[in-house]
Parts: C-alpha cells; structure tokens; sequence
C-alpha cells in the first residue's frame, strides 16, 4: 500500500496527498491498490450512501477543483484541494427522485437541480458551489420526465415533461423490466423543453406520445439537443439530435436486423460526436459507435462479451474510453464483466484501404483494446457504477458498493511508478 498519492484534476490544481492508513482518521479518503490490475484506487467519499453522478451528467468545475456528489444529506462538493467535502444543497438527493436533475455548470461555478414545493411543482434551482448563494430559476411544467440538460452557454435547460393530464403511475412492487414495459406501452404524451435561466421562460418545442428520455445538450454548441425514446431497446429507434427551436430533427442510428439495440447515448467532451452502445444483435456482438454530427461519418469499434459495459464515457481529449462493466445477469450474460475498464482504440487498416469502393461512405471499424482497472466482483450492479473521467483524464470517477455500502471512488489511468 503506498502512503501517499498526489491527484492531479484540472490545468494547474495540485492536490495534497492522502495519507493512507485505513485505521486511523477515519474521516480521510482510502486508498488501496488493487491486487488484480495494479491501479490505485481511493475512496472520495466519507458517508455511507453517496454517490456520484449520472454518466452524462457534468460533475466538475472547469477549473477540476471540485466534483458535486449526492451524499445523505444532499448536493456536496468533493474539493480535490484540500480534501473537504461541504453540503451544498441540503435535502436534494436520491430520496427526493430528483438526483438524475443534477448538473454542473463549468463557466459558472454553479450546480442546477430540480426540487419539489410544497403543491409538488417541479422546480428549478441554482447554488453556487463556493457562496452556496441559491436562485429559483422557474416552475417545470407537467409531471416529471428527463431533468436536466445545461447548454454549452449556459443559458437555457432542457428536458422533457409528461402531460401533466397524464394519469401513469408506476406500480409499487413492479421491477424495472416490468415497469419500463408498461410506460412504453402507455404512450403518455411528453414534451421537450428549455428553460432560460435568467427569465425563468419555459418553451416546449417538440412533442410526441413515445418515451422522451436522456435529454443532453451539447457541451460546445448551445442549441443541439441529444434524447432517447426511452423503452425496451429492441422495440425503439432510441437515439435522437434535433435543435432546440425544434429543427434538425434527426435519428441518429437506424436498425439494420432484427434484435439489434443502441442506446446509452453520450456526447464526446468536444460535442463533435455522439457515441452509444451498440449490440448487433441483442447481447451477441458488442460495439461502441460513433456518430460524427457533422459530416454523418460512423466508427464503430468491436468488443469482447466480458468486456460490454452499463455504460461507457469518454476522456476529455477523446483519446481513450472507460465502461463500468456488468454482471451476469444483465444483456451481456458476461461471464466475468464485474470490472472498471479502460479502453485504448485501435482502428483497422489496411495497406489498399483507398482502394476500396464507397470507401468515405463506409463505416469504419476498430476495436477496444481493454485493461482492467477496478475488480468489481463484490459490486451488486443494481447500483450502476456510471464512469466519468475527472478533467485532467487522469481518474476514472465511479460509484460502488462493494464495501457494502454505497460510495464515490476515484481509479488512476495509469499505474503507480
């Protein structure tokens, strides 16, 4: 066990090391490293029951100084400087159905979130992270749906509501499968939305009786919109851009045979690509594509059964990927998935490859060339471990619960000198 490490998140934030003594101060991060991969893993939070965000949702300020989690008591901040973790939002957590809303601001310093008043409006919130100032930003109309997106400007929100005449109720005792059966098949009418953040101004600019989920906007332009039509993956077309006027609409991957499944959708950190998991067919042959916005280019590149994973992100300078992995039960039936992976991409080339007719028009393939970074055996993935990697790319942030509660982790890219 070393007895110190140094973190290293955003341009120029040097971060004090931990000393690492599991017996002592118990209100200090653990670090071990594990004994499968040789990576360095700490532990960032320090109560039982925390967690870190949504895959797609932004976690850090741009400065990489610190990372917003939901712990018992609410919205916290991990600062990487000096090892403090402050409530920030106290209440908003995961028993409140609203954690999925939480998203960071990277120019502002501030934390958006949605709450319910006391008629049980949603409602739209601003703290900033460092004065914990608060702003009510405005009322969401209907019943709760996708919450919340932030643009690259960080101007408006976005999401998606229920027709608020709606009168779908999840039954108490039914599991997900169940459950996300019956809201497919009860066609609720949804609406996507923006909020403006300064007047308070809600526009509902799409509208559709399917599943409007995963809404994302774009982190570098600030009217494109990512969603999903959420629902059994092999019964939707899931994945969705279109502005937040309304124009553009557009699918972004078309079903070629039966059983095939994509979803899981994510922007790449430069907003030039739109990345999801795809299966071709269901839980037999494993991809990560790629979608270019712009040029409509695809990439698709191959991975092994044990290597799939809940969900996959992306590093900052697009260099490398990371997937949380799955157990045996899930679309996968992995054998032995149970990991935190770091993938390296690797197109195929070949020698006469601009001989190939059509050849821009083609999709290009590679594969993901994977280390194991976390043994995640112990882990139950009904939690879903949700990997983003920190600013820097250096760490790999992720929950787990295999110490037998649920915590914020933190796993080094590369391995200790």
């Amino acid at each position: 066990m070393h007895p110190k490490f140094f973190l290293r998140v955003g341009v120029g934030v040097s971060l004090l090391g931990f000393v690492c003594v599991r017996t002592m101060a118990a209100d200090l991060p653990s670090e071990w490293i594990d004994k499968d991969t040789g990576h360095r893993v700490i532990r960032l939070s320090k109560e039982p029951g925390s967690e870190s965000l949504y895959f797609h949702q932004n976690a850090f300020t741009a400065e990489g100084d610190k990372m917003v989690m939901v712990t018992p008591g609410g919205i916290s901040t991990f600062n990487f400087k000096t090892r403090a973790i402050d409530l920030v939002v106290p209440g908003i957590g995961r028993s409140t159905n609203v954690s999925h809303g939480i998203i960071v601001g990277k120019k502002s310093r501030q934390v958006y979130y949605v709450q319910r008043d006391a008629a049980s409006n949603l409602v739209a919130f601003v703290t900033h992270l460092d004065s914990h100032v608060t702003r009510e930003i405005g009322k969401i109309p209907g019943q709760g749906g996708s919450l919340l997106a932030l643009n690259a400007d960080e101007t408006k929100l976005a999401g998606s509501f229920s027709d608020p005449t709606s009168k779908f109720q999840r039954t108490p005792g039914d599991n997900k499968g169940t459950w996300m059966q019956k809201r497919f098949a009860a066609h609720v009418p949804m609406h996507l939305f923006t909020l403006d953040i300064h007047s308070g101004q809600v526009n509902a600019f799409y509208s559709s009786t399917d599943w409007l989920n995963h809404v994302q906007l774009s982190p570098t332009d600030p009217t494109q919109l990512l969603f999903c039509h959420e629902g059994p993956w092999h019964l939707v077309d899931r994945t969705w851009l279109i502005r937040t006027d309304g124009s553009g609409l557009l699918q972004v991957h078309h079903r070629t045979m039966e059983m095939e499944i994509a979803g899981h959708e994510f922007f790449s950190a430069d907003g030039q690509t739109v990345w999801y998991d795809l299966q071709t067919p269901r839980g037999e042959d494993f991809w990560l594509a790629g979608y270019e916005i712009a040029t409509g280019f695809r990439t698709w590149y191959h991975l092994q059964r044990n290597e799939w994973s809940v969900h996959f992100n992306v590093s900052p300078d697009g260099s490398l990927f990371a997937g949380d992995g799955g157990d045996e039960g899930q679309v996968a039936h992995a054998p032995n998935g149970q990991w935190i992976y770091l993938f390296r991409p690797e197109m195929n080339e070949r020698s006469d490859a601009d001989e190939i007719p059509n050849r821009a028009h083609l999709i290009k393939t590679g594969v993901l060339r994977a280390e194991k970074l976390v043994n995640m055996a112990k882990h139950d993935y009904a939690l879903e471990p949700n990997v983003n990697f920190t600013p820097d790319g250096k760490w790999i942030v992720f929950r787990g619960n295999f110490e037998g509660v649920a915590h914020v982790y933190a796993v080094e890219v590369a391995k200790p000198k």
